[in-house]
Protein backbone atom coordinates (compact mmCIF):
# COMPACT_ATOMS: atom_id res chain seq x y z
CA UNK A 1 0.00 0.00 0.00
CA UNK A 2 1.49 3.25 -1.11
CA UNK A 3 1.50 6.16 1.69
CA UNK A 4 -0.89 8.93 1.32
CA UNK A 5 1.10 12.14 1.18
CA UNK A 6 -0.24 15.00 3.07
CA UNK A 7 0.35 18.74 1.93
CA UNK A 8 0.62 21.48 4.22
CA UNK A 9 1.47 25.45 3.08
CA UNK A 10 4.34 24.42 1.23
CA UNK A 11 3.68 24.56 -2.50
CA UNK A 12 4.69 20.93 -3.79
CA UNK A 13 3.34 17.76 -4.90
CA UNK A 14 4.84 14.85 -4.66
CA UNK A 15 5.65 12.61 -7.84
CA UNK A 16 2.64 11.21 -9.56
CA UNK A 17 3.94 7.81 -9.81
CA UNK A 18 3.19 7.60 -6.09
CA UNK A 19 -0.16 7.84 -6.49
CA UNK A 20 -2.29 4.86 -5.16
CA UNK A 21 -4.19 1.95 -7.78
CA UNK A 22 -7.30 4.67 -7.88
CA UNK A 23 -5.06 7.58 -8.61
CA UNK A 24 -5.05 9.34 -5.33
CA UNK A 25 -1.88 11.27 -4.97
CA UNK A 26 -2.36 13.63 -1.74
CA UNK A 27 -4.55 15.60 0.72
CA UNK A 28 -4.42 18.47 2.37
CA UNK A 29 -2.64 22.05 1.45
CA UNK A 30 -5.16 24.80 -0.28
CA UNK A 31 -6.98 25.60 -3.47
CA UNK A 32 -4.67 28.81 -4.16
CA UNK A 33 -4.22 29.96 -7.44
CA UNK A 34 -0.54 29.06 -7.66
CA UNK A 35 -1.34 25.49 -6.21
CA UNK A 36 -4.05 24.51 -8.31
CA UNK A 37 -1.64 26.27 -11.32
CA UNK A 38 1.11 23.88 -10.31
CA UNK A 39 -1.41 20.88 -10.23
CA UNK A 40 -2.87 20.92 -13.71
CA UNK A 41 0.56 21.71 -14.92
CA UNK A 42 2.03 18.38 -13.02
CA UNK A 43 -1.32 16.42 -14.09
CA UNK A 44 -3.07 16.62 -11.09
CA UNK A 45 -6.39 17.75 -10.21
CA UNK A 46 -8.42 18.44 -7.05
CA UNK A 47 -11.57 16.52 -5.79
CA UNK A 48 -13.54 16.97 -2.46
CA UNK A 49 -14.50 14.04 -0.23
CA UNK A 50 -15.54 15.89 3.31
CA UNK A 51 -13.83 19.28 3.89
CA UNK A 52 -10.32 18.48 2.82
CA UNK A 53 -8.54 18.84 -0.80
CA UNK A 54 -8.01 15.45 -2.38
CA UNK A 55 -5.43 15.24 -5.42
CA UNK A 56 -5.69 12.89 -8.07
CA UNK A 57 -3.22 11.88 -11.08
CA UNK A 58 -4.90 8.29 -12.27
CA UNK A 59 -3.58 5.85 -14.72
CA UNK A 60 -5.04 5.88 -17.07
CA UNK A 61 -5.94 8.93 -18.03
CA UNK A 62 -9.26 9.67 -20.17
CA UNK A 63 -8.88 12.30 -22.68
CA UNK A 64 -10.09 13.90 -26.49
CA UNK A 65 -8.24 14.51 -28.94
CA UNK A 66 -10.14 16.71 -30.80
CA UNK A 67 -9.61 15.53 -34.59
CA UNK A 68 -11.22 12.24 -32.59
CA UNK A 69 -14.41 13.96 -31.70
CA UNK A 70 -17.51 11.74 -33.11
CA UNK A 71 -20.33 13.75 -33.53
CA UNK A 72 -23.53 11.12 -33.98
CA UNK A 73 -25.83 11.66 -36.73
CA UNK A 74 -28.86 12.81 -34.78
CA UNK A 75 -26.34 15.13 -32.80
CA UNK A 76 -25.60 16.43 -36.05
CA UNK A 77 -29.21 17.04 -36.66
CA UNK A 78 -29.23 18.80 -33.67
CA UNK A 79 -26.39 21.36 -33.92
CA UNK A 80 -27.91 21.54 -38.02
CA UNK A 81 -31.36 22.86 -36.89
CA UNK A 82 -29.53 25.34 -34.11
CA UNK A 83 -32.00 24.15 -31.45
CA UNK A 84 -29.08 25.91 -28.54
CA UNK A 85 -27.50 28.56 -29.08
CA UNK A 86 -23.91 28.70 -27.56
CA UNK A 87 -21.33 31.42 -25.80
CA UNK A 88 -18.33 31.34 -24.67
CA UNK A 89 -17.31 32.84 -20.78
CA UNK A 90 -21.01 34.40 -20.90
CA UNK A 91 -22.09 33.38 -17.88
CA UNK A 92 -19.42 31.12 -15.97
CA UNK A 93 -20.80 31.70 -12.21
CA UNK A 94 -23.70 30.19 -13.25
CA UNK A 95 -22.25 27.13 -14.79
CA UNK A 96 -20.09 26.30 -11.92
CA UNK A 97 -23.06 27.00 -10.06
CA UNK A 98 -25.25 24.13 -12.18
CA UNK A 99 -22.75 22.00 -11.97
CA UNK A 100 -22.41 21.41 -8.30
CA UNK A 101 -26.79 21.38 -8.18
CA UNK A 102 -27.24 18.94 -10.90
CA UNK A 103 -28.44 15.62 -9.24
CA UNK A 104 -25.93 12.73 -10.84
CA UNK A 105 -26.81 8.89 -10.48
CA UNK A 106 -24.52 7.27 -7.71
CA UNK A 107 -23.33 10.42 -5.81
CA UNK A 108 -24.11 12.05 -2.84
CA UNK A 109 -23.73 15.64 -2.57
CA UNK A 110 -21.00 17.62 -4.81
CA UNK A 111 -17.43 18.11 -4.76
CA UNK A 112 -17.79 21.72 -5.82
CA UNK A 113 -17.64 23.19 -1.80
CA UNK A 114 -18.11 26.98 -1.97
CA UNK A 115 -14.03 26.96 -1.62
CA UNK A 116 -13.91 25.25 -5.13
CA UNK A 117 -16.21 28.14 -6.44
CA UNK A 118 -14.62 30.73 -5.11
CA UNK A 119 -11.27 29.34 -6.77
CA UNK A 120 -12.68 28.55 -10.06
CA UNK A 121 -14.33 31.88 -10.25
CA UNK A 122 -11.01 33.94 -9.52
CA UNK A 123 -8.71 31.08 -11.82
CA UNK A 124 -11.72 32.90 -14.51
CA UNK A 125 -10.91 36.25 -13.08
CA UNK A 126 -7.46 35.53 -14.03
CA UNK A 127 -8.06 34.28 -17.52
CA UNK A 128 -7.16 30.28 -17.10
CA UNK A 129 -10.96 28.71 -16.26
CA UNK A 130 -13.27 29.28 -19.13
CA UNK A 131 -16.63 28.16 -19.44
CA UNK A 132 -19.19 26.91 -22.84
CA UNK A 133 -22.83 27.81 -22.50
CA UNK A 134 -26.08 26.20 -24.44
CA UNK A 135 -28.69 28.09 -24.27
CA UNK A 136 -32.74 27.65 -25.12
CA UNK A 137 -35.35 30.28 -25.38
CA UNK A 138 -32.34 32.37 -23.44
CA UNK A 139 -32.28 29.93 -20.83
CA UNK A 140 -29.40 28.20 -19.43
CA UNK A 141 -29.90 24.57 -20.47
CA UNK A 142 -26.56 22.54 -20.46
CA UNK A 143 -22.49 23.93 -20.65
CA UNK A 144 -19.15 22.86 -18.86
CA UNK A 145 -16.06 25.18 -17.75
CA UNK A 146 -12.47 24.10 -17.17
CA UNK A 147 -8.77 25.22 -17.25
CA UNK A 148 -7.03 26.09 -20.70
CA UNK A 149 -3.20 26.06 -20.12
CA UNK A 150 -1.06 26.28 -23.04
CA UNK A 151 -2.63 23.85 -26.02
CA UNK A 152 -3.96 21.88 -23.16
CA UNK A 153 -7.58 22.30 -22.00
CA UNK A 154 -8.59 20.58 -18.32
CA UNK A 155 -12.09 19.80 -18.40
CA UNK A 156 -13.66 19.83 -14.75
CA UNK A 157 -17.52 19.48 -14.93
CA UNK A 158 -20.79 19.78 -17.30
CA UNK A 159 -24.22 19.86 -16.53
CA UNK A 160 -27.47 19.43 -18.57
CA UNK A 161 -31.07 20.30 -17.94
CA UNK A 162 -32.58 19.70 -21.69
CA UNK A 163 -31.73 16.38 -23.58
CA UNK A 164 -28.60 16.89 -25.87
CA UNK A 165 -27.94 20.32 -24.25
CA UNK A 166 -24.38 18.99 -22.63
CA UNK A 167 -23.77 17.07 -25.52
CA UNK A 168 -24.22 19.82 -27.62
CA UNK A 169 -22.46 22.62 -25.75
CA UNK A 170 -19.46 19.70 -25.80
CA UNK A 171 -19.55 19.62 -29.28
CA UNK A 172 -19.43 23.24 -29.82
CA UNK A 173 -16.58 23.50 -27.23
CA UNK A 174 -14.31 21.31 -28.70
CA UNK A 175 -14.79 22.90 -31.93
CA UNK A 176 -13.65 26.41 -30.58
CA UNK A 177 -10.84 25.27 -28.29
CA UNK A 178 -9.73 23.05 -31.58
CA UNK A 179 -9.86 26.58 -33.29
CA UNK A 180 -7.36 28.10 -31.45
CA UNK A 181 -4.94 25.26 -31.19
CA UNK A 182 -5.63 22.90 -28.52
CA UNK A 183 -4.25 19.66 -28.85
CA UNK A 184 -6.14 17.65 -26.39
CA UNK A 185 -8.77 17.61 -23.63
CA UNK A 186 -8.21 16.11 -20.72
CA UNK A 187 -11.49 14.34 -19.17
CA UNK A 188 -9.93 12.88 -16.39
CA UNK A 189 -11.87 9.89 -15.60
CA UNK A 190 -14.28 7.87 -17.18
CA UNK A 191 -17.85 8.57 -18.30
CA UNK A 192 -19.68 7.18 -21.29
CA UNK A 193 -21.13 10.40 -22.07
CA UNK A 194 -17.52 11.62 -23.05
CA UNK A 195 -16.90 8.29 -24.83
CA UNK A 196 -19.33 8.63 -26.85
CA UNK A 197 -18.47 11.65 -27.98
CA UNK A 198 -14.87 10.00 -29.03
CA UNK A 199 -13.01 10.22 -25.99
CA UNK A 200 -10.74 7.63 -24.59
CA UNK A 201 -8.31 6.26 -22.42
CA UNK A 202 -4.63 6.45 -22.32
CA UNK A 203 -1.57 5.63 -20.10
CA UNK A 204 -0.89 7.99 -17.73
CA UNK A 205 2.71 8.29 -19.06
CA UNK A 206 1.37 9.17 -22.53
CA UNK A 207 -0.52 11.87 -20.97
CA UNK A 208 2.46 13.33 -19.01
CA UNK A 209 4.54 13.68 -22.20
CA UNK A 210 2.03 14.94 -23.92
CA UNK A 211 1.71 17.50 -20.97
CA UNK A 212 5.17 18.88 -21.58
CA UNK A 213 4.81 19.16 -24.72
CA UNK A 214 1.58 21.19 -24.36
CA UNK A 215 1.43 23.36 -21.12
CA UNK A 216 2.78 26.16 -20.10
CA UNK A 217 1.49 29.18 -17.85
CA UNK A 218 -0.24 31.25 -20.59
CA UNK A 219 -3.83 31.26 -20.93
Amino acid sequence: MKTLHILDHKLWFPPVEEADYEGLLAAGGDLSFERLLLAYRKGIFPWFEGDVPLWWCPDPRFVLFPEELYVSKSMKQVMKRKHFQFTQNKSFASVIDACGSVHREGQLGTWITPGMREAYIHLHQQGFAHSFEAWHQQKLVGGLYGIKMGKVFFGESMFSVMSNASKAAFIWAVQQLQAVGVQFIDCQVYTAHLESLGARHIDRREFLDLLHNYVDLEN
